[in-house]
């Protein structure tokens, strides 16, 4: 992006006025988890998963609504694949019935569809909650990985200031992404339940939002080499500078395949574009005004004792 190039812009004049959105939108964010929660998916509940041949074009959510008298109000209904629809029920007793009775619901509403099971899972209320243990702690050990990494890798130039950053950055793009997943179910028209898709997507983004940070980290590392004599706040500034093409272009070229995965990928897997797609916008701005900018504060603070 020939446009960034010898760019000479002031990051870290503004970086106050980030803290105080980022505080604003982390607050609301832990607001909207501690109050609504977070809907789970039957992987995180136990419940049974059912998948079903349709034939033609069928309504999901006239079909949905079918469904909820015969196997209750949590009953999700998605398109899957080119001629199969998805059935999640957090019901497990009765499995036999069930199948019967959710292809007998199918075939009143769409006759012509000529529905027929063609497999069905059940997750047990014990897997479910193993399954749940294990989203937290992969999660968790992500976190503590990424500020032992960060800490080593930098300690011998920067200090421990470096680690506080990057953990402090990925700890903002996880809680803001949750919250929105919290704030936004049943209010967007698209399913924001945590299973092990989305799990997997905070995963990615936990990784992603390293990444970017690294990238800047370690241009401030060069220069405070080669650039003794400059002040910390002018070598902070000229690595956003120096790396916010490359930023620029890693983020949206990923971000635009998050995009299309949103509106062409299917039901399924809406959910883990939502989050992908908000990580990287929160990811991208969070190497800057948080990673970046707290490393700043810290060691201007430290220089000050």
């Amino acid at each position: 992006m020939r446009l960034l190039h010898n760019l000479n812009f002031d990051f870290m004049a503004y970086r106050k006025q980030a803290y105080i959105f980022s505080l604003v939108i982390t607050g609301i964010a832990i607001v909207s988890l501690v109050v609504r929660g977070l809907a789970v998916g039957i992987d995180f509940k136990g419940g049974k998963e059912m998948v079903v041949e349709v034939a033609g074009t069928v309504d999901v959510n006239r079909i949905k609504a079918a469904l909820v008298p015969v196997l209750g109000s949590e009953v999700e209904v998605k398109a899957y694949g080119g001629s199969d629809i998805l059935v999640r029920s957090v019901a497990s007793e009765g499995n036999a019935q069930q199948e019967e009775a959710t292809i007998k619901t199918i075939n009143q509403v769409y006759p012509s569809a000529k529905a027929k099971m063609v497999g069905a899972d059940v997750v047990g209320p014990r897997f479910a909650e193993d399954m749940r243990q294990a989203g937290i702690y992969s999660v968790v050990a992500a976190l503590i990985m990424i500020f032992v990494y960060i800490l080593i890798r930098f300690y011998s130039y920067g200090g421990w200031q470096f680690g506080v950053g990057a953990m402090a950055a990925t700890f903002h793009d996880v809680t803001i992404t949750l919250g929105l997943f919290s704030l936004l179910n049943g209010i967007l028209p698209i399913p924001l339940q945590i299973d092990q898709t989305i799990i997997a997507a905070f995963l990615t983004i936990v990784g992603y939002s390293v990444n970017d940070t690294v990238i800047v980290f370690d241009r401030v590392r060069e220069y405070m080499h080669d650039l003794k004599s400059e002040s910390f706040y002018n070598i902070m500034n000229k690595a956003m500078n120096s790396t916010l093409s490359r930023t620029m272009i890693t983020s949206m070229t990923t971000l635009f395949s998050a995009v299309v995965l949103f509106f062409f990928g299917g039901e399924t897997i809406r959910g883990f574009a939502f989050a992908m797609s908000v990580g990287i916008l929160f990811g991208t701005y969070s190497s800057v005004y948080v990673a970046s900018a707290l490393v700043l504060d810290l060691k201007l603070r430290k220089g000050s004792k």
